[in-house]
């Protein structure tokens, strides 16, 4: 079977279903093709190697890629941003209705939206299924990250989502509740499936480097934060936390791994509150990442209160998972109910310094063997619902029930 993996980011860029996806589908069997964009994200300047043209094909770890040209941006620019987008969407479009060879089924990845609309479109005269995986909630991102508050676009937004969603023919969610955001907008039950996330395993399975000096010894109880610091992951709220950790003289330490528009300011506050239990490390390689991680003795996931983030699962709940620690979950909703099930961390509210810290204190208080009890049951439950080949397996029977639904009418 020939799938057509038809998205505006992939390898070299940052990208979760990028070529880990690929080689996974190829691995299972399919003949894989990507139609992609030249690598120019995040920085919006092209990589280097990489120079514009009509066409570049390429083979990178047995899979077949596709380049059409692009107008490289991704600064804080909206204008140009959404010019980026529509370049790619229309170049996409016009090799994949004129020059693009017979596809079984097309999987195209959002956001940004515009992949869907030129996905329907070649669906549409080249007469092939198109599988919509939704990895962000359009507008309800855009409006909660303040992105875009002009309601009349993001109207607009809504209106072509739901043109997309009526014209594929199969969409795919990353949790529960995207499900039931999509039935309460009209989307039919049975057209809708959850297939969780998984976590880049190769990275975190070889850990590399040494820890940097700045990490604390055992004698503390270490919660590693690592990822982005911006509005959406409110992480005032830990240091609050930590203010009132340290005034009861606990051993626990937050490590705060990475960068982002909130990180001068979180730094700034630390140092105001004289938190001797805050440690910040600068951003550094997944794979260097991944030996933080296993060092820590709890991990740490923490999203803003926010109607949208309780239906969200952020990708570091997975890769956290899989190393297999302890999870401290201070996001409400669907993450929240995966550690429920798995047993394999503790719940504390979003936003809320005390309910924060007592979660904190009360992990540092269990014994190791429950400690071990609980990093293990994490494991178990990524291995057995979350991994990498259950995922794409999971796709493989997506892709074939299309193909052939497409074959009977």
């Amino acid at each position: 079977m020939k799938i057509l993996l038809l998205t505006q980011w992939f390898d070299p860029e940052p990208t979760f279903k990028g070529l880990v996806f690929a080689r996974e589908l190829v691995r299972q069997g399919f003949d894989v093709e990507v139609l992609t964009g030249f690598p120019n994200y995040p920085g919006g300047k092209l990589y280097p190697g990489y120079r514009l043209s009509w066409l570049k094909k390429e083979v990178i770890d047995g899979v077949k890629v596709t380049r059409v040209p692009l107008y490289p941006s991704h600064d804080q620019s909206s204008l140009r941003r959404i010019f980026n987008y529509i370049s790619f969407a229309l170049s996409a479009m016009t090799y994949g209705l004129f020059t693009l060879k017979k596809h079984d089924v097309i999987y195209s990845y959002h956001p940004p939206l515009t992949i869907g609309v030129a996905a329907v479109v070649i669906r549409f005269f080249r007469r092939v299924p198109v599988v919509y995986d939704i990895q962000d909630m359009w507008p309800d991102t855009l409006r909660a990250t303040g992105m875009i508050r002009n309601q009349k676009v993001l109207n607009i937004i809504e209106y072509v989502c739901q043109w997309v969603y009526r014209h594929v023919d199969h969409l795919v969610v990353l949790s529960p509740g995207f499900k039931n955001l999509l039935i309460e907008r009209g989307v039919p039950f049975g057209k809708i499936d959850v297939i969780y996330n998984w976590a880049d395993e190769a990275k975190l399975g070889a850990p590399i480097g040494d820890l940097p000096v700045a990490f604390p010894d055992d004698e503390h109880f270490r919660i590693v934060f690592a990822g982005n610091m911006g509005k959406a992951q409110a992480l005032q709220s830990v240091l609050e936390a930590a203010e009132i950790l340290q005034t009861r003289n606990s051993r626990v330490c937050f490590i705060l791994v990475g960068d982002g528009v909130d990180a001068s300011k979180l730094k700034n506050y630390a140092t105001l509150k004289q938190l001797k239990n805050v440690v910040f490390i600068p951003q550094m390689p997944m794979a260097e990442v991944g030996t933080l991680l296993q060092a820590a003795d709890a991990l740490l996931v923490h999203l803003r209160k926010d109607p949208l983030f309780k239906v969200t699962i952020p990708s570091k709940t997975q890769a956290y998972m899989a190393t297999g620690k302890p999870l401290l979950m201070a996001v409400d909703g669907d993450a929240a109910s995966l550690i429920h099930r798995s047993s394999g961390g503790i719940v504390a509210e979003s936003e809320n310094a005390v309910q924060l810290a007592e979660a904190a204190e009360a992990l540092a208080n269990h014994e190791t063997c429950t400690l071990l009890q609980m990093g293990g049951a994490a494991r178990r439950f990524y291995q057995e619902h979350l991994a990498l080949a259950i995922g794409v397996a999971r796709f493989g029977e997506i892709f074939r029930q299309v193909s052939k639904n497409v074959r009977q009418t």
